[in-house]
């Protein structure tokens, strides 16, 4: 069975309001899906917040929480099959689900604060 992700990733940007893009993704059933996400690293300095929810991005945090990080590692998880496998330090911070369920349809948030 083949399942639909909408992924839908926000950055908001100093001063400049804020963008919103998104890209199908398909994964099937049993399978790990990874949702692509990364922001620009050039000093540690610009490591920042970010959180992966479910649902249409919100203007500011994330809905349906799924993790949060503080730019270097993740603070906050709510469940294990959900997980940062890129580079932090790096500025990747794509989501990988693993073992995709029927449940794990819909649309997906990155959202980094920047």
């Amino acid at each position: 069975m083949v399942l639909c992700f909408s992924l839908k990733w926000l950055l908001l940007v100093l001063f400049s309001g804020f963008s919103v893009s998104g890209s199908p993704v398909k994964g099937m059933v049993g399978q790990d899906v990874t949702l692509s996400c990364g922001y620009s690293v050039r000093t540690d300095s610009d490591l920042t917040t970010m959180c992966w929810g479910r649902g249409p991005c919100p203007t500011s945090q994330c809905s349906d929480l799924i993790l949060w990080t503080n730019g270097r590692r993740v603070t906050q998880q709510q469940d294990n099959r959900y997980q940062l496998r890129g580079n932090l330090l790096r500025g990747d911070v794509s989501l990988t689900i693993l073992k995709a369920r029927e449940a794990d349809a819909g649309t997906y948030c990155c959202r980094v604060e920047i």
